[in-house]
């Protein structure tokens, strides 16, 4: 292939959704006509959840209906390849959220050959690049587009990196995989003659050498990378599968499959999903967790899945890295954005799409390019009841992250504040990387690590000196945070970086649902919080708020465990919380928990509130003990407020 067919039309996200909907009616736009271009488009507005029943062309139907233009949805089934587009243009941050495939598989499917924006988001243009769509920021393309120029594959990837244009004029990952990657192995790379990072330190003990990568840590080209963790999701196993088994036929022959691990946890609560049920998908959804099922049963994966004979999983798979698998130094890749969860510990955990970890699956190796890194100093006294959730929504909030400048870094986590914080408030900040745009976060081990590795695991982990950055390493940024002045954080509804200090808030809006959960929200020192708030409600008589729904759901099976040990069932129990068993829930539109209509507002523990991330309605997000103090009180406030205004 030596040119791109883009015979077709040109379609603008813009913030207006009736010049939206004049293109797909026929209506030809200029881009100064179509006005002020969308910026932030998420995974979740361009394959919205009813659409990740599907792995196959049926994904084309759906593609960009869940995108919003102010709170207008103007863009219906089929719109897309009815109207025969053939190049989409979006602004800043194109294809935010998480590290679904469907999302650029949609757009082939629907018909769409080239997505032009001002910058993409890492995994959605690694995606793109994976399953052969092209991605551009060259906005002079579109009007020689429109005057009918043969635009050349060399001239779409002559701007990448080597190996991100060997794949696309491969067709994709797989093939390139195939053809080029069939014997691989750790090369005896000598490490740069300058002080280096952590993350750069574990780049380089797993870089693998091929054709097109040069086995060695230059920011900004492409690499290959040996996995000690690759795990997949019941989301994305169904693809996979049926991606390698249509190129390579069946069975396949998976790299050290002992190190694969499969996680059914997305789906476990879809029964009682408002959105599901509404929209008859239960069906669709057995058939995508039977996929899964059958993959890692016939290829002898170890395996978490449902509980049996009730509700709910083992566990979301990001804690259950933590807690079971990662280690310091070691390098982790899953089928889902916020694997940085693990980062928490010290080694490089980052999330990847469903081609890539098929490629991994049979060469052992997985693509990045390699990122540069941020570092990010929180220092003074984090004042009394703050989490690390009050600490990254600051972040997020912060002018330099909301222009951007994270997008593909490795955010180093570091200072005083950092060191005094547990693992699990840790794994907070590591795991919303992806929320600031990030390639992963990480935080140097210590002594903290070993005792939890101990206590969790039975693990003596001796740590190596090799185990942290050096003194003098380069780093691309470097933001200070203040935590002596930080108070409460919530992040107002849309997006996680509409970070605002509570007592900002001057009207409270009154909560329907408070959602405390998910791989962010539902660890033990995230459940320590709720029970620390709802047990002083408890004792003066107080429970969930009239007209409030209160959502627990633990994390993982061993956060479970641990509230029983506690005690804490009863306390939530007699305050009128709803306990539910572990799953990914609310927070992906999955189960209880989710809104059913635009007018319902939720305050959320979890990481993301994008457009209908979680429903139709509003959600703020907020630390735990706030989620929690919001429940009792009815209306958005935090503990401090809560305790004074009951005395």
């Amino acid at each position: 292939m030596s040119t791109l067919d883009l015979a077709g039309r040109i379609l603008f996200f813009c913030d207006d959704g009736d010049r939206i909907r004049s293109q797909l009616a026929g209506t030809e736009l200029s881009q100064a006509e179509a006005g002020e271009l969308r910026h932030d488009i998420s995974t979740d507005e361009i394959t919205p959840i009813p659409s990740l029943t599907y792995y196959d062309h049926r994904l084309g139907h759906y593609v960009y209906t869940g995108l919003k233009a102010g709170n207008d949805l103007p863009i219906s089934i089929d719109a897309i390849r009815n109207g025969g587009f053939r190049v989409v243009v979006g602004g800043r941050r194109y294809g935010k959220g998480s590290s679904r495939e469907h999302s650029p598989a949609a757009e082939l499917h629907a018909g769409i050959r080239l997505v032009i924006a001002e910058s993409f988001e890492r995994i959605y243009r690694q995606n793109a690049d994976n399953c052969g769509l092209f991605t551009s920021t060259d906005f002079t393309l579109i009007e020689r587009i429109r005057r009918g120029e043969v635009i050349s594959v060399e001239e779409l990837t002559k701007p990448r990196d080597k190996l991100a244009g060997a794949i696309l004029r491969s067709g994709g990952l797989l093939r390139y995989g195939h053809d080029q990657m069939r014997n691989i192995g750790i090369p005896g790379v000598s490490p740069p003659n300058r002080p280096m990072t952590l993350a750069e330190k574990i780049l380089v003990r797993r870089l693998v050498k091929t054709d097109e990568t040069t086995g060695s840590i230059v920011p900004g080209e492409g690499a290959f990378v040996k996995a000690d963790w690759r795990f997949i999701i019941e989301v994305y196993t169904g693809m996979a599968a049926d991606k390698m088994h249509a190129t390579f036929g069946k069975p396949l022959k998976l790299v050290e499959p002992a190190t694969i691990i499969t996680f059914a946890e997305h789906f476990s609560y879809t029964h009682k999903s408002p959105a599901h049920l509404k929209n008859n998908l239960i069906p669709g959804i057995r058939v995508v967790h039977q996929a899964h099922e059958d993959f890692a049963r016939d290829y002898g994966l170890t395996a978490h899945s449902y509980l049996k004979g009730q509700d709910g999983s083992q566990g979301i798979c990001h804690p259950m890295m933590t807690e079971s698998y990662a280690l310091p130094g070691q390098l982790v890749v899953g089928t889902d954005s916020h694997t940085p969860h693990s980062g928490s510990l010290g080694c490089l955990a980052f999330g990847v799409g469903t081609t890539d970890m098929a490629n991994a699956m049979l060469t052992g190796a997985v693509r990045l390019t390699v990122p540069e890194t941020l570092r990010v100093d929180f220092n003074g006294n984090l004042p009394q009841g703050l989490t690390g959730k009050d600490m990254v929504l600051k972040l997020l909030a912060h002018p330099a992250i909301r222009r951007g400048i994270g997008v593909g870094k490795v955010f180093e986590f570091a200072g005083p504040i950092i060191r005094a914080l547990s693992i699990d408030e840790r794994a907070t900040l590591t795991n919303m990387a992806a929320e600031l745009g990030g390639f992963t976060g990480i935080i140097e081990p210590d002594e903290r690590t070993v005792q939890f590795l101990k206590e969790r695991r039975g693990i003596d982990f001796i740590l190596e000196s090799w185990m942290r950055s050096d003194p003098g390493a380069q780093y691309v940024e470097v933001i200070e945070i203040d935590c002596g002045a930080l108070s409460p954080m919530v992040a107002a509804p849309g997006d996680p970086g509409n970070g605002i200090s509570l007592a900002e808030v001057k009207v409270r809006p009154k909560i329907d649902i408070a959602f405390a959960g998910s791989c962010t929200g539902g660890k033990r020192a995230d459940f320590d919080g709720y029970f620390e708030v709802l047990s002083w409600a408890a004792e003066r008589g107080l429970k969930v708020a009239d007209g409030v729904r209160l959502y627990l759901q633990f994390g993982t099976s061993a956060v479970r465990d641990h509230c029983v040990e506690r005690g804490y069932m009863a306390t939530f129990e007699k305050v009128g919380a709803v306990v539910m068993q572990p799953a990914c829930g609310a927070c992906a539109n999955l189960g209880p928990g989710s809104s059913d209509n635009s007018n319902q507002i939720t305050v959320s523990a979890q990481n993301r509130n994008f457009p209908g991330r979680s429903g139709p309605g509003q959600v703020w997000l907020a630390s735990p003990p706030t989620v929690a103090a919001s429940a009792i009180a009815g209306e958005l406030v935090s503990f401090e407020e809560l305790r004074e205004r009951i005395f």
